[in-house]
């Protein structure tokens, strides 16, 4: 797995982070105090646009929503 990315964010920050989907918005506040590595990970893979285009692979409505790897499994990736 690649190592996380050196910290570009300022780790006393709170990011808000929109994530556009064809069933409308999800509006995320990420405080960097309290996941410092996480936050930057998230945010610096937003940045140069990892994100952009991929799917939710997995979707228990009421529950939860897990995506954000490129395979588009769950299987592999950041």
């Amino acid at each position: 797995m690649p190592d996380a990315p050196a910290i570009e964010i300022d780790p006393t920050a709170t990011f808000e982070v929109t994530i556009a989907t064809d069933k409308g918005d999800i509006v995320l506040a990420l405080d960097a105090a309290l996941a410092p590595t996480t936050v930057n990970h998230f945010v610096v893979n937003a940045r140069k646009g990892f994100y952009d285009g991929l799917t939710f692979h997995r979707v228990v409505p009421g529950f939860v929503i897990q995506g954000g790897e490129p395979e588009g499994s769950g299987r592999g990736g950041p």
